[in-house]
């Protein structure tokens, strides 16, 4: 019979874990201990860390990380060493410029200083410490035989120091005057150079407590932050326990893994809510307003995010990051895009800058988009910047629609496969026949992909390869103002039109399809739920409150700290960019004017016409041949052209109305006769003043009139 198996020893190693950071190996249930060890060795436990070993302390490695962290690569140190090189640059140019300045405050510290000098040397050269005596002698009415002989003494005694110091005086006058002489005779550098050693010494007495000789560089700190105010901003807005009479050192606090640190311009700091306390990072972000009221500042000042396991952190660790004053405002940063000369839009788009001035850029492949926010806040201005990058990549075909019809989207019309302009009927019906021919190509792709060999489709989606081997351009879909659709369409459209753009939204990535939608009111009326929730990437400038952010951003985002409503006025073109479920940043967007985006879009003409892309409308449009070919197209008749875009002939009056919506400020005070009188005037000649349209008849224009003003070479090379 064999000997019974001993039970299994669990051994405690809470104590063990206290000490060590580096995991140790799971104490197997059904691990036996032999004779020969004890339980925390059978356990796995190091034996240096068994109790009683007297070497334990001195021999368990630091945790302090050999190298510092900016010391841990080689792209670290170029880059701190880049660092350091800008900032000195930057300060030789700052002080450089104030030199006279520093030169004119040194004199008048040295005329300071000479005067303390003179001040306090005078009474040992007058010998005032003698007088004093005397005086004090002679001002007895009655005095002793002893008293006038040593009143004879002092006074012998003043006259000597008095004569000798006015000798050593005058001498040392005199040579101050033969130094002086011979200075100015002496080499123009030698004579710096002994000016600099009798006014800086002179000019450092002259210097008072508060002064400085230098300007100071960096402005002085507005924001101070330590461990003890961050942890009563906390307790504050009620993230940690108040007192309730107990000692302050027995109250939980935050542990700060990183700072508050210097960080810019502001503080960092990295912190773990306390465990016990039931608060996580989330209800940290959730208290933004109530902590920057705390820590005196304006919220849009904070910036916070939670730390993931990826980067080392858990569901209680905050990065925050307090601004001196306000980041987002400033000089506009120009937009990388304008000076590029080609571009792929299968890389990430630069999109702006963050608080802290690092690069954001957003990938849109794959992606659908949604820009919200109220009027005249940039928003056009940065949905704009994603659709630019695909002017520069020859292999993007573009179709666009503006329910607004004003001048923003009008240089598109040289690139552009489909541009529909305005929400009037004629509009509308061109929209709806550019989306039912974007699902027959949605449609006809993925026949096209299901067919091919996995060798060559690997994920059944498309890759630069298919798009070169088989001419299939990736789509960007932009579609601006789409409340301005919705509310001019009849119910029935408005359900057809919202179920399009549903699938393009939903299905269309997978065959290179591109979504980028823009509305100013991002409501249940304007901008469906079920199109809003579809879409991955968002982006929502200024909103009136935090309902009408998450109807941008998504539900509970402002919750979780992706408010829109937090920016102000003076945010123009800074928004919140949601990517994903729990990753948002406020952006300030790069700027790209009317301008440039224009210049872009001839740039983009001249590289699909190399290519060979040049497809669709662009390439039958008048007025963007003309300007190809560098022929003058008079501006009213380009303009009455872009109006009659979608129609073969226009009233009047809708005439007019168009070419206000295109540019107010020209057309504003046109009229009937003025219309007519500057048509006339750029060469058109009407066929009939009277045109029929759905059966009425009136005053009108033929838009083959229009083009008859057109070189015909022009005509010729857009294919009409």
């Amino acid at each position: 019979m064999t000997d019974p198996v001993p039970e299994a020893t669990v051994v405690s190693l809470d104590d063990h874990r206290a000490t060590r950071t580096d995991t140790t190996t799971p104490i197997p249930l059904d691990k036996t201990t032999t004779p020969t060890e004890t339980a925390e060795e059978a356990a796995g436990v190091d034996v240096v860390d068994l109790p009683g070993n007297p070497l334990a302390d001195w021999l368990t490695v630091p945790d302090t990380p050999v190298l510092p962290v900016w010391a841990r690569s080689v792209k670290s140190i170029r880059g701190n060493a880049a660092a350091l090189g800008r900032l000195a640059w930057w300060h030789f140019r700052y002080h450089g410029v104030r030199t006279p300045k520093y030169l004119l405050k040194t004199v008048l510290l040295a005329a300071r200083g000479f005067y303390r000098a003179v001040k306090g040397l005078w009474p040992m050269l007058s010998a005032q410490e003698q007088s004093a005596t005397v005086k004090a002698l002679r001002a007895q009415s009655k005095l002793r035989p002893e008293d006038i002989d040593l009143a004879a003494r002092h006074q012998a005694a003043y006259a000597e120091r008095t004569r000798s110091r006015k000798w050593r005086l005058g001498l040392a006058a005199i040579g101050v005057a033969a130094a002086a002489t011979g200075i100015m005779l002496a080499d123009p550098l030698l004579q710096a150079a002994i000016a600099g050693a009798v006014t800086i010494p002179l000019a450092h007495l002259g210097r008072g407590e508060e002064t400085r000789l230098l300007d100071q560089a960096a402005p002085p700190i507005r924001v101070d932050m330590s461990a003890q105010q961050l942890n009563d901003a906390l307790r504050a807005a009620g993230l940690l326990k108040s007192g309730g009479g107990k000692d302050e050192k027995d109250l939980p606090r935050v542990s700060c893994t990183m700072g508050p640190v210097r960080d810019g311009r502001g503080w960092s700091v990295i912190f773990d809510m306390p465990r016990g306390g039931g608060k996580t990072a989330s209800d940290v972000l959730a208290k933004r307003e109530v902590i920057a009221q705390e820590l005196g500042v304006d919220e849009i000042q904070v910036i916070m995010s939670r730390v993931r396991a990826v980067n080392g952190g858990n569901a209680g660790r905050v990065s925050m990051w307090v601004s001196d004053d306000d980041p987002y405002l400033g000089t506009p940063n120009p937009s990388p895009l304008e000076k590029a000369e080609r571009f792929s839009i299968w890389e990430p788009v630069p999109f702006g800058q963050d608080a802290r001035g690092t690069r954001i850029s957003v990938p849109v492949m794959w992606q659908s988009m949604f820009f919200g926010g109220l009027p005249r806040r940039g928003k056009t201005f940065s949905q704009r910047l994603l659709t630019a990058a695909g002017l520069l990549d020859s292999h993007v075909r573009h179709y666009v629609a503006d329910g607004k019809g004003g001048a923003d989207w009008m240089p598109m019309k040289a690139v552009a496969h489909r541009l529909v302009m305005g929400a009037e009927d004629d509009a509308i019906n061109a929209l709806k026949a550019m989306l039912a021919e974007l699902l027959a190509e949605m449609e006809r792709r993925f026949a096209l992909l299901r067919d091919l060999p996995p060798s060559v489709c690997p994920q059944g989606k498309l890759t630069p390869e298919i798009v070169a081997r088989y001419n299939l351009p990736v789509i960007f879909v932009t579609i601006d103002e789409l409340q301005e659709y919705f509310t001019a369409m009849d119910r029935e459209d408005r359900e057809q039109v919202i179920n399009d753009l549903c699938r393009i939204a939903r299905r269309g990535p997978a065959a290179g399809f591109i979504s980028n939608y823009a509305s100013q009111r991002p409501d249940a009326d304007s901008v469906p739920t079920k199109l809003r929730e579809i879409i991955t990437i968002r982006y929502s400038t200024q909103v009136v409150d935090r309902a009408s952010s998450d109807m941008v951003l998504g539900k509970g985002k402002a919750a979780q700290g992706a408010d829109a409503s937090v920016l102000s006025e003076e945010h123009m073109g800074v928004g919140v960019l949601v990517t994903g479920p729990a990753s948002y940043v406020t952006v300030r967007a790069d700027y790209l004017d009317a301008t440039a985006f224009a210049a872009l879009c001839r740039k983009g003409r001249t590289l699909r016409e190399e290519a060979g892309q040049l497809t669709g409308d662009a390439a039958g449009d008048v007025t963007a041949a003309a300007d190809a070919a560098g022929v003058t197209v008079p501006p009213i008749v380009s303009d009455v052209l872009e109006v009659m875009r979608h129609s073969p002939r226009m009233f009047t009056p809708d005439l007019l109305a168009g070419l206000v919506n295109i540019d107010e400020d020209t057309y504003g005070d046109f009229n009937a006769e003025a219309l007519a009188s500057a048509l006339e005037a750029a060469g058109v000649k009407r066929t009939s003043k009277q045109v029929k349209i759905s059966g009425s008849n009136g005053a009108g224009y033929q838009r083959r009139d229009i083009e008859a003003a057109v070189p015909a070479e022009i005509l010729l090379s857009a294919g009409r």
